[in-house]
């Protein structure tokens, strides 16, 4: 939120917001600000963002559920920037997914 004196940036400070500048006072009544809606966790991430599976590459790995030594893959970003990718496997055969971390 922005002071509408001076165009600072306001901080909230007590349930109001005060602006640093020039010290405008407004009470804040959950105007303008930021909601959560829901709240996602490693399980939720979308795994694969639609499109043809069938484009993605395969590599001999043995799947987990069936058995079958055929999977695509692909590389995600899960965590901060400075850690390694997340390798997904989708099984060729059954359709499941699984991760391997390096």
């Amino acid at each position: 939120m922005f002071c509408p004196k001076c165009g600072s940036l306001m901080v909230s400070s007590a349930g109001q917001m005060k602006c640093r500048k020039c010290g405008f006072i407004q009470s804040s009544k959950g105007e303008g600000r930021m909601k959560i809606t829901t709240v996602r966790s490693d399980r939720d991430i979308r795994i694969i963002d639609g499109g043809d599976i069938s484009t993605l590459p395969t590599c001999n790995t043995k799947c987990p559920k069936c058995g079958h030594n055929s999977a695509y893959w692909w590389l995600r970003q899960l965590r901060a920037a400075d850690e390694s990718e997340v390798r997904f496997f989708r099984c060729t055969r059954c359709g499941n997914t699984w991760r391997e971390y390096d």
